[in-house]
């Protein structure tokens, strides 16, 4: 598997895209959205496994006008301080970044034309909210967002997204309340292309082996290959 970073040249300066190429050497690409955590071992996990599959993998240094390379430990100091770098991240202008990062990983010469968008806990928000942005000629094949907290207050939104969408949230997230999901429930309803998974004895970032305070053993297995049955299912 080869990595290596690329630059991603938006108006006022430059950030790193964290690649991940399949032994293949192509393969349809996956924007993986970061936490608060940055780009840490969670998310190099993740990018890991998916090249693993086949993808090829971009995870972009979102928080890089606040302090470039951001990542901190998930315990219970580094959550803390994350939170606080989070709380100063722009959102528009993390969802522009994101949009220069998929449209750079769409150019390079191992992808094969498919993209798809993976985002976990603020990523999620970021993917939601990219995937709406999106125009149509420049539209992904699946969008995947974890527990993203900004979603149910901009279900609305989901009418400007055609590609399959998928959204997880935990049904005991202390952070999303069990009745701002249901809101999500409520919209995606009378939409075909999207699919709401809650699993309702989880938390936030329930997927996040890394965090033990999220972590759930024993609902993150049966998440994680429902999210990779609908990556394989719509990208390859």
């Amino acid at each position: 598997m080869e990595t290596r970073v690329e630059k991603v040249a938006v108006a006022d300066g430059s950030f790193d895209l964290h690649l991940w190429v399949p032994e293949g050497g192509h393969g349809p690409v996956v924007l993986l959205i970061q936490e608060i955590y940055g780009v840490g071992p969670y998310i190099r996990g993740v990018a890991e496994e998916l090249a693993g599959l086949g993808y090829v993998v971009g995870a972009p240094d979102l928080f890089w006008r606040i302090q470039p390379g951001w990542v901190s430990a998930h315990d219970e100091a580094g959550t803390a301080e994350s939170i606080r770098v989070g709380a100063r991240f722009d959102v528009p202008r993390g969802v522009a970044d994101a949009a220069a990062a998929l449209s750079l990983l769409r150019e390079l010469p191992e992808a094969d034309g498919r993209a798809g968008i993976v985002g976990f806990c603020l990523g999620g928000s970021v993917a939601y909210l990219l995937a709406a942005s999106l125009e149509a000629d420049a539209r992904t094949d699946a969008v995947l967002s974890f527990y993203g907290s900004a979603v149910p207050d901009v279900t609305g939104l989901m009418e400007r997204i055609a590609c399959p969408l998928l959204l997880v949230f935990g049904g005991s997230d202390p952070y999303i309340s069990r009745d701002r999901v249901a809101l999500v429930e409520r919209a995606a309803a009378e939409r075909p292309n999207v699919e709401v998974h809650v699993a309702e004895r989880a938390g936030h970032a329930f997927l996040n082996h890394e965090a033990p305070q999220f972590h759930d053993p024993q609902e993150a297995p049966a998440v994680w290959a429902l999210a990779l049955d609908f990556l394989g299912r719509h990208l390859r």
